[in-house]
C-alpha cells in the first residue's frame, strides 16, 4: 500500500468517503426522525378528551391550528404519517435540504421540521410500507393511503406550557421515540411482507417515511416501487382522463417488403394491383397515381393475419388471394398456430380460413389449383416432414395430406393442364406428385410421388423456382445457375422411381443461365421465361429452346432478384433480397417504388417542421423518409449499426447513435458528416437536442448522460458536462420546455432529473420536479404515462412512448407487435387503449409527426416501418388539463381496430 494509489483505489476511497457521509446524514435522520415521531404522540394526546388537559397547565389548542401545508398540496390534503419501509443504497444519495440541515428533501418542512413524502428518497428505488402501502405483486399500482387523522395544533403550540412542563415533555417524547424503535422490530407483516435481510436495500437500510396525501403514486416493476409526484394542478386522481382517447389510427402506408427470407412473395392482380407481404399485413400497391403521386402509387392493406405472412397465392380468377401466416405466441405466450386465409381483394374481406390447427410451426407455400378454376389448393406446411395437404377452397375442408420429405420445401405448383399433377422443389430434389382425389370426399384423396432423376446431370443442393411451360415441361432453376428441362420419359427397369411407375420426369436440356443460384423464373403472357440471378443480379429473358433475347442488371445496392411478375404491358416487378420492390421494364432499367430495411430496427425521428422521418437500425443503413411521397429521400452506409436519432430543432441537421459509444452530426440535405465523437465504448440508446438546440443529451449504456453545448446552426458542439447518478443504462430521456432540466429512465427503472443549466446536478429532490413541463414526453416511466403499463409487467413490455406535441394523446409501442394510442396524461392504473396491429415483432419505437397528422412505429426484426393517420384529432392545441371523463374502464375493454 506505499507509495502511489493503485489502479481503482481513488475511486473505492471516494465510495467509502460517501457511505461514511450517508451514514452520518441517516444517524442525524433518525434522531430527528424520533423527535418528530414523538412530538406528534404527545400532539395526538393533546388532542384527545378535554379532561386530560385539564389541570396540566396546558392550553387546549384552538380549532383552526393547523400544520403548514405544501404550495400546490390541494386544500382538501393533509400530512399525516405512515409506517416504515424499506430504502435501498442509492435511495441514501439524497441530501439533506437546505431548508432544514440533515434532514432529506421532500417537499416544503414542516414547521420545525420534517422528512420528505413517502417514497421521495428514489423513484425508482425499493422501499416498502405497512398497510395499504404495502408492495402488491408485479405491475400493480397504487395511490400511497396514508393514515387517517383529524386536524393536529400547530408543532409549536407547546410554547404556551410553562417552563416547568418542558422537562416533561422530553420525557414524553423520549418515551415515544423508544416505543416506537420497539415497533420498528416487529413482524415482518407490519412491513409489507418484505423480509429485511433480502431487502435490496440490505441490513440497515430502513427508514421511517413521512407522506403527504395526495401527493405521489407507486407502481411495482419485478417487486420494485417506482414513486411518481403528482403535480400540483391536480387535485384528485378521479378527475384524470379514463376512458380512450377520441383520436383513433388508419394504417396509411407500409415501407419496405420481404424479400430477405421469402418467396411466393409478389404477384399482379386482375386490378392491376401487385400484391406483397411484411409482417403481418398483406399490402395491395397501385403503382403510379395516388396519394403519393407519380410513381408513388397508393396502397391498401390485408390486416387479417395474427402472425407474420410467409407465402402467398393468387386464384385464377385473378381477385382472390391465399396468405400463409407463421406461427408465434401472444401475450400470455400462448401459442398461434399457423393458418391460411382465403380473402378478396377487392373488399378485404376473408372468405376462408384453411387448416387451423391442421399445421406446423408455418406455412411455407401455397398454390391454387389452374385447370378447374382454382377449385382446389394445394399447400405445404413447415414441419420437420413437410407435410403436404390439398384442400377444398370452397369448403375449407382437407381433401388428402402425406409427408412430403425432411428436406426444406421451397416452392409448390399444379399443372396448369391437369390438376392431379403437383409439382414441389426445395432442398436438392424436384418431386412430382399424382393425385386422386377422392371424389372430393375429405381425407379420401391420395398422394403419390415420383422423383425427378438429375441422371448424367450434377444434382444441384437447392432448386429454389420452377415454371410450367405451356407444352408441358418444366423448367427449373437451381443453385448453380442452371435452368433445366424436365419432360416425361418412359422407365426402364434400371430407372429409379416409385411403385416400378411406367413413366418418370428426366432431364431433357440444360443452359448455364446465372452466376451463383437462380432465385426466380416467370412465363410471360408472350411465352418467353424471365429468369432472375442471384450473385450476378441479372435479369434475363428466353425464348424457346433457352435461347437468351434480352437482359438487364439490377444496381447492386438493390441486392438480387427475388420474385418477378409481370404488368401491364411490357412492364415488370421485380423483388430483391434487400426488400425493394423496383418498376420497369428490360429496355429502359427498373426504378425503386418500395424501399425498406433488411435487419431489425431502433432509431426513430421525425423532422421539426416538415412530414419527413429518419430510420436506422441493424443493417448499419440510415434512411430519410418523405412521408408525403412515401418514398426513400435518400440512404447512407453508416458501417457500423445505428440506434438511435433526432433532428436539430433548425431541421438542418440530425445526430445518430451508434452501438459503439460513435455518434455523428449528419448535414440532412447534403449527407456530409459535420461532427464525429465518441463517448466511452458501450451503445448508444438515446440521443436528443434541448428544445432551444443549444444543447445536446447522449445517453449511454455506460450509465452515464453526456451533455454537450451546441452551435445554432447545429455543426459545431463542445462537451459541457456529464450527468452520472444512474446505476444501470440510460433508456430514455426528456428536455423541460425551458432547455435547463432533463428527465431520464434507466435500466433498473429509475426516474432521475438532472439540472443541465446549473452544471449537470442532480435533482435529490424529485418532488420539486411534480410540475415541471417537458418539451417531449417519451420516457416511459412518469406520473403522467404510469397508466400505460399493464398489470404483471417485468418492466421491459413497453419499448417507446411518444406524447403528441398537441398533449393530447400518447402513442406505445409495446413488446407483443401492438401499437396503443392513450388519453394524456394516462395517470390512471389499466388505463384502456386504443389497439392497433400489424407488427409482426416487438415495436420498439413511435414517433408523431411535428403537425401529429401521422404516427410513425417502427417493427423490430420484421424491418417494417407503418405509417398511420391519425383521425379525429379534434382542435388543436393542448388538452385541458384535467377533463371530466367517465370512471375508468378495465383492461378488457381495450378497442382492437
Amino acid at each position: 500500500m506505499d507509495g502511489a494509489a493503485g489502479p481503482g483505489e481513488g475511486p473505492v476511497h471516494e465510495t467509502l468517503q460517501t457511505l461514511s457521509q450517508r451514514l452520518r446524514v441517516q444517524e442525524e435522520e433518525m434522531e430527528l426522525v424520533k423527535a418528530a415521531l414523538a412530538e406528534a404522540l404527545r400532539l395526538l394526546r393533546l388532542h384527545g378528551p378535554t379532561t386530560t388537559l385539564q389541570g396540566s397547565g396546558i392550553s387546549a389548542p384552538t380549532r383552526n391550528s393547523s400544520i403548514t401545508v405544501p404550495p400546490g398540496l390541494p386544500p382538501t390534503c393533509s400530512p399525516s404519517l405512515v409506517s416504515r419501509g424499506t430504502q435501498t443504497e442509492e435511495e441514501l444519495e439524497i441530501g439533506p435540504s437546505s431548508g432544514s440541515p440533515g434532514l432529506s428533501n421532500g417537499p416544503p418542512a414542516l414547521q420545525g421540521g420534517s422528512e420528505e413524502p413517502s417514497g421521495t428518497q428514489s423513484e425508482g428505488g425499493c422501499s416498502s410500507s405497512s398497510g395499504a402501502g404495502s408492495p402488491g405483486p408485479p405491475g400493480i399500482l397504487r395511490p400511497v393511503q396514508p393514515l387517517q387523522r383529524s386536524d393536529t395544533p400547530r408543532r409549536n403550540s407547546s410554547s404556551s406550557s410553562s417552563p416547568s412542563e418542558r422537562p416533561r415533555q422530553k420525557l414524553s417524547r423520549k418515551a415515544a421515540s423508544s416505543a416506537n424503535l420497539l415497533l420498528r422490530s416487529g413482524s415482518t407483516e407490519s412491513r409489507g411482507n418484505k423480509d429485511p435481510l433480502s431487502s435490496p436495500g440490505g441490513p440497515g437500510s430502513r427508514r421511517s417515511n413521512y407522506n403527504l396525501e395526495g401527493i405521489s403514486v407507486k407502481m411495482f416493476l419485478r417487486g420494485r416501487p417506482i414513486t411518481m409526484y403528482i403535480p400540483s394542478g391536480i387535485r384528485s386522481l378521479e378527475e384524470l382522463p379514463s376512458g380512450p382517447p377520441p383520436e383513433t389510427l388508419s394504417l396509411d402506408w407500409v415501407y419496405g417488403y420481404r424479400g430477405r427470407d421469402s418467396r411466393s412473395n409478389l404477384f399482379v392482380l386482375r386490378s392491376g394491383e401487385v400484391v406483397y407481404f411484411i409482417a403481418c399485413v398483406v399490402v395491395l400497391y397501385r403503382p403510379g397515381g395516388g396519394p403519393g403521386g407519380p410513381g408513388g402509387g397508393g396502397q391498401r392493406h390485408y390486416r387479417g393475419h395474427t402472425d407474420c405472412v410467409r407465402c402467398l397465392a393468387v386464384h385464377p380468377d385473378g381477385v382472390r388471394v391465399a396468405s400463409g401466416q407463421t406461427a408465434g405466441v401472444d401475450k400470455d405466450g400462448k401459442p398461434l398456430q399457423p393458418v391460411v386465409h382465403i380473402w378478396d381483394s377487392e373488399t378485404l374481406l376473408k372468405l376462408q380460413e384453411i387448416g387451423l390447427g391442421a399445421f406446423e410451426r408455418g406455412v411455407g407455400a401455397l398454390a391454387f389449383s389452374a385447370a378447374d378454376q382454382g377449385a382446389f389448393l394445394c399447400v405445404v406446411d413447415d414441419s420437420n416432414e413437410h407435410m403436404l395437404s390439398v384442400w377444398d377452397c370452397s369448403r375449407g375442408v382437407k381433401l388428402a395430406e402425406i409427408k412430403s420429405t425432411n428436406d426444406s420445401v421451397l416452392a409448390v405448383g399444379f399443372s396448369p393442364r391437369d390438376s392431379s399433377c403437383i409439382v414441389t422443389s426445395g432442398k436438392s430434389h424436384v418431386h412430382f406428385w399424382n393425385w386422386s382425389g377422392g371424389t372430393g370426399v375429405p381425407g379420401n384423396g391420395l398422394l403419390a410421388r415420383k422423383q425427378g432423376v438429375f441422371g448424367k446431370y450434377k444434382k444441384p443442393k437447392f432448386i429454389p423456382c420452377f415454371v410450367f411451360l405451356p407444352d408441358g415441361d418444366i423448367l427449373t432453376g437451381d443453385s448453380e445457375g442452371n435452368i433445366l428441362t424436365w419432360g416425361r420419359s418412359v422407365s426402364d427397369s434400371k430407372t429409379p422411381g416409385r411403385g416400378g411407375a411406367k413413366e418418370t420426369y428426366t432431364i431433357v436440356a440444360q443452359a448455364h443461365a446465372h452466376e451463383g443460384s437462380i432465385f426466380a423464373l416467370c412465363l410471360r403472357r408472350d411465352g418467353t421465361v424471365l429468369s432472375g440471378g442471384g450473385r450476378d443480379r441479372r435479369l434475363v429473358q428466353w425464348g424457346p429452346g433457352l435461347v437468351a433475347l434480352q437482359e438487364a442488371e439490377i444496381p447492386e445496392h438493390f441486392g438480387a432478384v427475388r420474385a418477378i411478375a409481370e404488368g401491364l404491358g411490357s412492364e415488370l416487378l421485380v423483388g430483391t433480397t434487400k426488400n425493394a420492390l423496383l418498376r420497369g421494364d428490360l429496355a429502359q432499367g427498373f426504378s425503386p417504388v418500395i424501399q425498406g430495411h433488411t435487419d431489425e430496427l431502433w432509431g426513430l425521428c421525425t423532422h421539426p417542421s416538415q412530414n419527413r422521418f429518419l430510420t436506422c437500425g441493424h443493417d448499419r443503413q440510415l434512411c430519410l423518409w418523405d412521408g408525403e411521397g412515401h418514398a426513400l429521400a435518400w440512404s447512407m452506409d453508416l458501417k457500423e449499426t445505428g440506434l438511435c436519432a433526432d433532428f436539430h430543432p433548425s431541421g438542418a441537421v440530425v445526430v445518430v447513435g451508434l452501438n459503439t459509444g460513435r455518434w455523428l452530426v449528419l448535414d440532412t440535405e447534403t449527407r456530409e458528416i459535420v461532427s464525429d465523437v465518441t463517448d466511452g465504448n458501450e451503445q448508444l440508446s438515446v440521443v436528443r437536442y434541448s428544445p432551444d438546440g443549444l444543447y445536446l443529451a447522449i445517453g449511454s449504456h455506460d450509465n452515464m448522460i453526456y451533455i454537450y453545448s451546441v452551435s445554432s446552426c447545429g455543426t459545431k458542439s463542445s462537451r459541457f458536462g456529464r450527468c452520472m447518478g444512474h446505476s444501470s443504462f440510460i433508456t430514455h430521456l426528456d428536455w423541460s420546455k425551458d432547455g435547463n432540466f432533463i428527465m431520464s429512465n434507466s435500466g433498473d427503472y429509475e426516474i432521475l432529473y438532472w439540472d443541465v443549466a446549473g452544471g449537470c446536478k442532480l435533482l435529490r429532490n424529485r418532488y420539486e420536479s411534480r410540475d415541471r413541463e417537458w418539451a417531449t414526453y417519451t420516457c416511459v416511466l412518469g406520473f403522467h404515462v404510469y397508466g400505460v403499463w399493464p398489470d404483471g409487467s417485468d418492466g421491459t413490455d413497453i419499448n417507446s412512448l411518444c406524447r403528441s406535441h398537441n398533449e393530447r394523446v400518447v402513442a406505445v409501442a409495446d413488446d407483443f407487435c401492438k401499437v396503443h394510442l392513450f388519453q394524456y396524461p394516462c395517470a390512471r392504473a389499466k388505463a384502456p387503449s386504443r389497439m392497433y396491429s400489424g407488427h409482426g415483432s416487438h415495436v420498439t419505437s413511435v414517433r408523431f409527426t411535428h403537425d401529429d397528422s401521422y404516427l410513425v412505429s417502427l417493427g423490430g426484426k420484421d424491418a417494417s416501418i407503418f405509417q398511420w393517420r391519425v383521425l379525429g384529432a379534434g382542435s388543436s392545441g393542448p388538452a385541458p388539463a384535467t377533463p371530466s371523463r367517465t370512471p375508468s374502464l378495465s383492461p378488457a375493454s381495450s378497442l382492437d381496430v
